[in-house]
């Protein structure tokens, strides 16, 4: 029986699945919630960024249960002897991929390769020479290098042919789900190609066909070929770019959620009480927003840095020091990040409670506490959603750029800005290695621009003062 482990990061996550899960009971219950959110899910380029982040979360989700095998026990041991457990901890996407860990090369290779990328002596036919040597795990299984290109061509037909087939199943069952509205599963099968729904299931369904294309191809290539080539140490960079993902989406989460108290609270204080109190808050965040950001996370990293460096023995494991630091990371970022919401907030609460049902509140004796608590935060809530999803792309980009400079997440964590940073060398030397830069620049680009639309069509949702909505017209079933 393996011990599960639950790293700081991971018990915040399931802390935050389960609010999401409050929240959609909410929306459930709470009918502008529920039609606001209908209009995110009516806006296509909104609804397809929703299923790639559902996908990126999925993975995260995947990443985020830890736990540490346990230890064979030896022969002549005597029953009840203490069970002893692995010093490295896994999780159940390190179990999904232990193909990819297991396939570990010598040095560089390159996508789908079959060969290693420099030449090493060797002997043919009795004489040394310097060749390109075979991979050990890469492309292992080919009688000869002809058979190569045929072999690559075959399994990513496959691999497409399954992701279709995959596609084409969700979209009969969509259809069904939806028969009794549009005449039956082909009626329903009718509407949907030609975008005649409440929804925008077209778009979403091709969202999905080609996520399955890719997932599909890559699935059928990666049992044998190394997808995205391997880096200097031969590890598997598809293996590191899936395990990066967590760190991006803890960042952006976490860091974001991080400012929300100081944000809400001090925001709405200030607005609501003016005189001293507002000006104490102003001055707070204008000082801080005058220091620049990097220098004062750069201090904070390195102090936190010191201390894990000198208290190695409060870690039973690596990951658990490096967790730390990343929860760390987070906890600075929103403790430095909470000037600009807090802003927002203090203007809109401004306004707020000089409308009538503030002051009627304030005539019928209702304190100053619930008047805050019960009439201005729910009315600034779409502020700090709208921020919300705004920022977390940018710190997904924050991330990467503090650990270009060496004061982000800890190196022995996989992250998109520490494969960015360590390709720095690698795009200088010759031959040119570029897979891991782009393996790392194409995830994140995906992942930053899913985060932007999803978070246009969430502003334009909830933020009154966006462009009007315009509703989908049902048309009529010919």
């Amino acid at each position: 029986m393996p011990k599960f482990v639950f790293l700081w990061t991971d018990v915040v996550l399931y802390a935050m699945l389960a609010t999401l899960v409050w929240y959609g009971w909410r929306i459930r219950v709470n009918g502008n919630l529920r039609a606001n959110w209908w209009k995110v899910l009516r806006d296509p380029a909104a609804l397809s960024a929703g299923i790639v982040l559902a996908v990126f979360a999925l993975v995260t989700l995947a990443d985020s249960v830890h736990f540490r095998r346990a230890l064979a026990a030896t022969a002549n041991a005597p029953a009840g002897t203490t069970t002893f457990y692995a010093t490295s901890t896994e999780s159940v996407l390190d179990v999904l991929l232990s193909r990819q860990i297991e396939m570990r090369e010598t040095g560089y290779s390159e996508p789908l390769a079959y060969l290693g990328l420099n030449k090493e002596p060797m002997e043919r036919d009795g004489k040394p020479v310097r060749d390109f040597p075979r991979l050990q795990f890469g492309g292992a299984h080919l009688a000869d290098a002809a058979s190569w290109s045929g072999d690559v061509f075959g399994r990513v037909l496959v691999g497409a042919a399954e992701g279709a087939v995959l596609t084409a199943l969700l979209t009969l069952l969509t259809a069904f789900l939806l028969r009794g509205s549009h005449g039956g599963t082909g009626g329903a099968l009718k509407d949907i190609l030609r975008d005649r729904t409440d929804l925008p299931l077209r778009a979403a369904l091709f969202t999905l066909l080609a996520l399955c294309l890719l997932g599909g191809v890559v699935a059928a290539l990666m049992g044998r070929y190394h997808v995205f080539g391997t880096d200097r140490t031969g590890n598997d960079v598809l293996y590191q770019a899936l395990k990066s993902v967590r760190t991006a989406f803890v960042i952006g989460t976490l860091a974001t959620v991080a400012t929300l108290p100081f944000a809400v609270v001090l925001g709405v204080l200030a607005g609501y009480f003016r005189g001293w109190v507002d000006e104490v808050i102003q001055y707070v965040y204008t000082t801080l927003s005058s220091v620049p950001n990097v220098l004062l996370i750069a201090a904070c990293v390195l102090m936190v840095q010191v201390f894990l460096d000198k208290n190695p023995d409060l870690f039973e494991t690596g990951l658990e020091r490096s967790d730390l630091k990343i929860f760390l990371l987070c906890v600075i970022l929103g403790l430095t990040g909470w000037a600009t919401l807090c802003r927002l907030v203090r203007g809109e609460t401004l306004k707020l409670r000089e409308l009538d049902f503030v002051q009627a509140a304030t005539a019928f004796g209702v304190g100053d506490a619930r008047i805050m608590a019960r009439h201005i935060t729910p009315n600034v809530m779409h502020l700090v959603l709208i921020t919300t999803v705004l920022s977390f792309s940018d710190l997904i980009l924050y991330e990467a750029v503090l650990t270009y400079v060496g004061v982000g997440v800890d190196p022995s964590m996989n992250s998109f800005g520490g494969m960015i940073n360590l390709a720095r060398s690698e795009m200088s030397r010759d031959p040119l290695v570029w897979w891991s830069f782009a393996a790392a620049f194409g995830f994140m680009v995906v992942l930053v621009l899913a985060a932007n639309l999803f978070a246009d069509g969430v502003r334009d949702a909830f933020d009154p003062r966006a462009r009007s909505f315009r509703p989908r017209l049902k048309r009529s079933i010919a």
